[in-house]
């Protein structure tokens, strides 16, 4: 079969899913990382596996290796699927698409995508709700301001790090400590008012195409998460929530957005309102629910490379669930202290309307892989900076 499709950042499960997504449809698929153990790599429907220099510790052997790769290649389309390499090829656009199709925005308009202060302020613009949001231009604003916030709150980066560098103070004393210790890594981060753990999450993720129209559009509800503080969606259903996906639409519209992007709301079990969280610039982690559920968005992406005009995607099926067992909800379930109580019931393994983000009958060895990958993170350096970065 010939290869059509390079996929960065085989390490992740999106990026599984995506290999999956495209072999399904008889479409050739070859998979890169910096490490050969990359669980993506191991699926059947991944032609072949390319080792490249890590984009995180050597960027720039990362963008001369692709760019020779590409040059001596021929595929349809390149498929970034993490920020880091997202970026990379972003800010080189003009190089790398003379040799494939590449569904990236300008990296200016990726990093409005990722300022959550940009989003929240451009958010506020359109009527869009958000939570009440404190902006610091100074770190010495702490002082007045530690005593007048209606604790709980949430302090988070300006720019979007998943769970990394949010924390939950509940008192003055907490917030001042707390603030000046991700400060250190994330300078000047916000503080949010704390929307109560009661209200459900919501992810409503698009396709769009050049001329921005909207080609597919998704929306999932969150179950579980890990960290279950707040993090990545563990446990989630397809669902309907047309208020979300119209104030996610016109969000990214506002952007002139092209591509792929996922945007986040929470629902205030206060007053019944979702309240925008942050944009997700680029393939989100639970992309294999919506292809189970209908939305086969990196096939409709395919086809986009092709030049086809087809109808867009908007109906798919409503209350499919999709799981990241290993190892994600199995940390929830080890730290949530309602763990015996959950719902769905975590023991219940073989539901028949509940499908895996990497275990699968279909497609065994990358649950196989799964196991073996921390390995890479003994020996590893780029994996060992992700890690690092992580604990951080």
């Amino acid at each position: 079969m010939k290869s059509e499709v390079f996929i960065t950042d085989g390490h992740w499960r999106k990026s599984l899913a995506a290999v999956r997504a495209l072999g399904r449809q008889g479409i050739g698929v070859v998979v890169g990382e910096s490490t050969r153990l990359a669980t993506a790599a191991f699926s059947k429907y991944s032609n072949r596996t390319v080792v490249y220099p890590s984009p995180l510790l050597n960027p720039a052997d990362f963008l001369d290796f692709l760019q020779r790769h590409l040059s001596s290649n021929s595929y349809r389309m390149l498929l970034p699927m993490e920020y880091e390499t997202l970026s990379l090829i972003s800010q080189n656009y003009a190089d790398f698409s003379r040799y494939s199709y590449i569904p990236v925005v300008s990296y200016e308009k990726l990093k409005i995508a990722q300022s959550k202060e940009k989003i929240l302020r451009l958010a506020d613009s359109l009527g869009i709700p958000t939570p009440r949001t404190w902006h610091i231009d100074d770190i010495s604003q702490i002082d007045t301001l530690k005593n007048e916030l209606p604790y709980p709150v949430v302090i988070k980066p300006r720019k979007a790090a998943g769970a990394l560098g949010v924390s939950y103070p509940e008192t003055p004393e907490e917030l001042e400590a707390q603030y000046l210790s991700i400060h250190r890594r994330f300078p000047r981060p916000m503080i949010q008012e704390f929307i109560p753990r009661e209200g459900p999450g919501y992810g409503a993720s698009f396709l769009i195409d050049e001329r921005g129209r909207v080609k597919a559009s998704f929306v999932h509800k969150r179950l579980r998460e890990y960290p279950v503080t707040g993090g990545a969606s563990t446990y989630r259903e397809s669902a309907i929530h047309n208020d979300i996906r119209e104030m996610a639409q016109s969000l990214l519209q506002a952007l002139k957005w092209f591509g792929v992007a996922m945007v986040e709301f929470k629902v205030d079990p206060r007053d019944g309102v979702p309240k925008l969280m942050e944009i997700n610039p680029r393939f989100w982690g639970s992309l294999a629910l919506a292809v189970e559920a209908g939305v086969n968005f990196p096939h409709l992406l395919y086809r986009m490379s092709r030049g086809e005009n087809f109808s867009p995607v908007e109906r798919y099926k409503v209350g499919v669930r999709c799981r990241w067992l290993l190892p994600g909800d199995m940390l929830h379930f080890i730290y949530n202290s309602e763990r015996l109580s959950l719902i769905p019931e975590f023991f219940h393994f073989f539901d028949k309307n509940t499908s895996y983000d990497i275990l699968s009958m279909d497609d065994p060895l990358p649950g196989m892989a799964r196991v073996l990958t921390p390995i890479t993170f003994l020996y590893d350096r780029d994996m060992k900076e992700r890690l690092r970065k992580r604990k951080e």
